[in-house]
């Protein structure tokens, strides 16, 4: 529908500028929509819809991308041939992720790693796995997610614990750099974009934004209740998830959780600037100014306006019926239990013999009958908190006053502290 509507209200835009418009546009961000669920209530089972429908999207609109960015520079399309390619890329793209995955893992087990070699490997893996496909002509992001979601399934198999933390930490701030530099790279070419617009006046690149953005949202929502509607017909010839009715709700907040973001821009900005022959490519400052509006607005609209939507639908949590500090204090219940049972079958004569096991094994009893952190756990965080800033205080304050006090001995302690503040948050 997107191809349809550029080639009809943009003069001079050809079909294959058009499809090639609409896989850069049509994949939805998850990092957008995740950042905004963080602090709206919504069911696990939507958020978890979201967040595998971006990876799957964010891999088919980029083959499809690929496809008409080779139709615009060749000016034909083979459909047969399309269609076989299509079938290779996404086949072999996904294999060949896996099987580099697995061989990864391998490495992980029997290599003498340490943290910082496991993330260097969960670093180096996703470029490795996406070059080898591109190598193959299959799809490069087909085959990082796929391998992706092979390691990420196994993680707690093959990494330690140690290796998780820092991997995550590593993880988290690159994630945060390349979508900052994606958006600031965008940010500076803007104006080189508007400037060569050509005949298009930038009230008229803003309106066509605005056009391909209210037929994005549009489809969106139209798929959203088409897909509902799919799965109705078809419980009665397969087993589905769920086989009762959504309700009219639950398609309207996902049709509206479409915001775009950074794999839109990365993929705009991945445009050519010329054609083999050296000519200029067709279009490409329009359609990355487009591209840059539908962003925009999709953010601002619907990113804005999703946790209203959000509160006045209502939407009930049908799988998690308890809140989470009554599920999370229900685990650390259980948690201590097993550990309780663990010390008293294998390790009763150990109690006794070290006194930390003795004092650990106490806590774990205390912890299976208490209800404290259901009743007064906020209260009781505040005043932890508080206790915690006061000894870090006091640790860099004696840091400063005693020269002689090794630096380092220091820093750990404040790490520790650091450890603890961030455990009681994850409480909330």
């Amino acid at each position: 529908m997107v191809a349809f509507a550029a080639n009809y209200i943009i003069p001079g835009f050809s079909l294959a500028l058009g499809f090639l418009l609409g896989g850069i546009v049509s994949p939805p961000d998850a990092v957008s929509a995740g950042a905004i669920l963080k602090f709206v209530k919504i069911p696990k089972r939507f958020q978890s819809i979201l967040e595998g429908e971006s990876l799957l999207n964010d891999a088919s609109s980029l083959i499809i991308f690929r496809f008409a960015l080779i139709a615009v520079a060749t000016g034909q399309f083979i459909w047969h041939q399309a269609i076989m390619d299509f079938i290779w890329m996404c086949v072999g793209g996904a294999g060949i992720g896996v099987l580099i995955a697995f061989l990864f893992m391998k490495m992980h087990k029997l290599l003498p790693t340490d943290a910082n070699m496991d993330t260097i490997f969960t670093l180096a893996s996703p470029f490795i796995m996406y070059l080898a496909a591109e190598e193959f002509h299959a799809s490069g992001v087909l085959s990082v997610v796929s391998g992706g979601l092979f390691l990420s399934v196994r993680r707690h198999h093959f990494l330690s614990g140690a290796s998780r933390l820092h991997s995550i930490n590593v993880w988290q701030s690159f994630s945060f750099l390349l979508n900052g530099m994606v958006f600031m790279l965008i940010g500076l070419d803007l104006p080189l974009i508007v400037s060569g617009l050509g005949d298009t006046s930038i009230y008229q690149a803003t309106m066509y934004g605005v056009i391909i953005t209210v037929v994005l949202i549009i489809i969106r929502m139209f798929a959203s209740y088409g897909a509902v509607v799919f799965t109705l017909i078809m419980r009665n010839f397969i087993n589905v998830a769920d086989a009762e009715s959504p309700g009219w709700k639950v398609p309207i907040v996902l049709g509206w959780t479409g915001m775009r973001g950074v794999v839109s821009l990365a993929a705009a900005l991945s445009i050519p600037v010329t054609l083999a022959d050296g000519s200029p490519f067709p279009h490409r400052n329009l359609i990355l100014f487009i591209t840059f509006v539908v962003i925009l607005l999709t953010l601002v609209l619907q990113g804005l306006t999703l946790p209203l939507l959000l509160k006045k639908v209502k939407l009930k949590d049908k799988d998690f019926i308890k809140s989470e500090k009554e599920i999370d204090y229900e685990i650390r219940s259980e948690l201590a239990k097993i550990a309780v049972e663990k010390i008293k079958k294998e390790y009763p004569e150990k109690l006794e013999q070290f006194p930390a096991l003795k004092e650990q094994f106490q806590s774990w009893e205390n912890r299976i009958n208490s209800s404290e952190i259901i009743i007064n756990y906020p209260e009781y965080q505040q005043i932890f908190a508080d206790i915690l800033e006061h000894q870090r205080m006091w640790l860099i304050n004696k840091n400063r006053e005693e020269l002689l006090l090794d630096e380092e001995i220091v820093r750990k302690h404040l790490r520790l502290i650091d450890l603890q503040e961030e455990r009681l948050s994850l409480g909330k």
